[in-house]
Formats: structure tokens, sequence, C-alpha cells
């Protein structure tokens, strides 16, 4: 899906999938006569990350982007596909931060679960470096420590204090300095600012962009919000029930979105002047992952749907435009 030089890609998903087994218990299952239940969190995903880059997924709650984020990180493993990070099969891997020590590492959601209650924040933001790097000595740790938190703008007293004495933004800023402070090449960052006020949302989203300007870092930014992934990404994925519906660089998606999904999330964006256009409300809500439609799983709401539609999953193909190469699961858009 580009033409970059192999050694500038960091991920490269091909086909990538994966499936839960929600069953009930099996003498459950043997009185009422009832099969597997089986939930296709993410379904036949592909696309590439280069180096120094930021690709941002976005979608509506449910449509499989967290899944997908803990696939790349290693926490789950795919039930399909293949995963290479840096160049490396890791698809069952299990031992993958042994392997890739500290070139990965993640931003989680929430950073009220994310932090160890017992621990002080020195050794929070140290955890990495003692793990991915046991040649180093206390002094030297104790120096990246307080350089990270210097980064994330925390005072120096901050390390001797536990995560409930700081705020929500504080909790995520020690999030990213314990990130920062493993000097890691790749980051998924999983909705790192949806729990935070817009001021303090604004201060973490500066800050990690310039985190990536200082140090070259490459991100997989998960958004439900378009308006924070227009500010940080350079390309954009959209999801809708664990696909991949439309690819594109952030301008093209954002001036031209192709799949009608997309041009949902879009109209769903306020604007201080309102909008210029006319828009087609889409009806109904997202269809359950246990019983997806036939079809385009978009079908159902979609005010332009066809036969076909009903009837023919699209496949996520490259699509000619007036821009470029873009890429897009949607049957009018071919």
């Amino acid at each position: 899906m580009s033409d970059v030089r192999t050694d500038d890609i960091i991920v490269e998903a091909s086909h990538l999938s994966k499936t839960f087994d929600v069953s009930a218990p099996w003498l459950a299952r043997v009185l009422t006569g009832r099969g597997r239940t089986l939930l296709h969190a993410v379904s036949d995903v592909s696309f590439t990350i280069r180096r120094g880059e930021t690709l941002a997924l976005v979608g509506e709650s449910g449509c499989g982007k967290s899944t997908l984020a803990r696939l790349l990180a290693g926490l789950y493993m795919p039930t399909g596909g293949t995963l290479k990070l840096f160049g490396q099969d890791v698809t069952k891997e299990i031992d993958r931060a042994g392997r890739l020590g500290s070139r990965l590492n993640m931003i989680f959601q929430d950073p009220y679960a994310s932090l160890n209650p017992r621990w002080r924040v020195a050794d929070i933001v140290a955890e990495p470096l003692r793990v991915q790097h046991a040649d180093l000595g206390e002094a030297e740790i104790r120096r990246r420590v307080e350089e990270a938190l210097e980064l994330v703008r925390l005072p120096k007293e901050a390390l001797r204090k536990y995560p409930h004495q700081f705020s929500g933004g504080q909790r995520q800023r020690i999030s990213i300095a314990r990130v920062l402070s493993g000097e890691p090449e790749f980051v998924i960052c999983d909705e790192p600012t949806s729990a935070l006020d817009v001021s303090v949302q604004a201060q973490v989203l500066n800050l990690m962009k310039e985190m990536q300007q200082r140090s070259a870092m490459t991100y997989l930014f998960i958004s439900h919000s378009l308006a924070v992934v227009h500010h940080m990404s350079d390309r954009v994925g959209v999801m809708y029930l664990g696909r991949l519906v439309e690819l594109a660089d952030k301008k093209d998606l954002f001036d031209n979105p192709l799949h009608p999904y997309t041009r949902m999330l879009l109209d769903a964006i306020p604007h201080i002047r309102g909008s210029r256009t006319a828009r087609t409300p889409v009806a109904g809500e997202v269809p359950s992952p246990l019983a997806p439609p036939p079809g385009c799983a978009f079908h159902p709401r979609c005010p332009r749907a066809c036969g076909r539609c009903r009837t023919e999953v699209p496949l996520l193909r490259a699509v000619k435009t007036g821009e470029g190469l873009r890429f897009a699961a949607c049957h009018l858009a071919e």
C-alpha cells in the first residue's frame, strides 16, 4: 500500500483479524442447543505506518480501535493475518516486549487505571528503564527520570508523590513521561486525551507533537474525535465495525471523504458558522458485532446504499482521485 523503502516502514499489518469467543458455558449450550458465539472485533485490516509519521485511527465507540492497538502492542494475539514491526514478523510473538525492547511503548486511555497507586512517581517513570535497560545504574536512571518529568513540565517534587495526589491531566503527563523515559521509536496512543478536559487536552497533544519533532517518534494515534485527529495526524484511517473503510492523507480525507461513513463523521464536527451545504442525516445505530449485517456493514445506515451493498462486502481498494491515490472500502467509490 506504499512505495516507501522497506526500512522506513515501522508497522506493516496485512489482513489482520481478531475474533473473541464469547459463547455461553458448554453445559448451557448443550441444554439450549446453541452453538458458539464469536465476536469479530477486527476483520481483515491492512495498513502501514512510516517512520516519523502519525497514523490516526478514528471511528465510533466499539469499532475495534482499541483492540487493534492491543494487537500491535502484543496484549492480544491475532487470529488471522500477519503483523510486522520494524521489519520483524511478530504475528505469533508472545514475548514481544522482550524481543523489541524499548522500541515500542503504549499510552493507555485511562490515566486513573494505568498507574500503580502503590508506587511513587519516581518508580513509575523508572520502570521501563529498569526492565528494558538493565545495564543502567541508579544514578543514570534517576537522571533520565528527572529529564522525562521536565519534558512533561512536572516539578521534581512530583517524584516523591503518589498518583492519587495529581489531577487527571497531570496523571496523563506522568504516563507520557513513563513512555518517554525509555526513548521508544514507536508509541501507540489509545485515546490518551479522551478523559481530559479541553484545555488539558490541548496541552497534552501539543506536548506529544513537540516530542515527535524532537525525537522523530512514530505514532499510532487512536481517537473518536476527528477534531483531535486533524490536529495530530499525517494520515487517517476510518474504522467501522472492525473494518478499515477509508485510508488517506489527512488533507485529502477532510477535503473530500469518499466513504459515506467518513462523511457522516465529518458532518458531526461542530462549525462556528454552521454548515454551508445540506447534510443528509444518517439513521439507525451501530449494528451489533455479534450479528453484523450482510454485505457492507454500513448499508443499513447509508443513504446511498444500493443492492450490491446489501450482499457483497466491499474490500479496501486503491482509488484514484484528483488528489492522488487513496484507499476506500465502498462500492460507490470504485
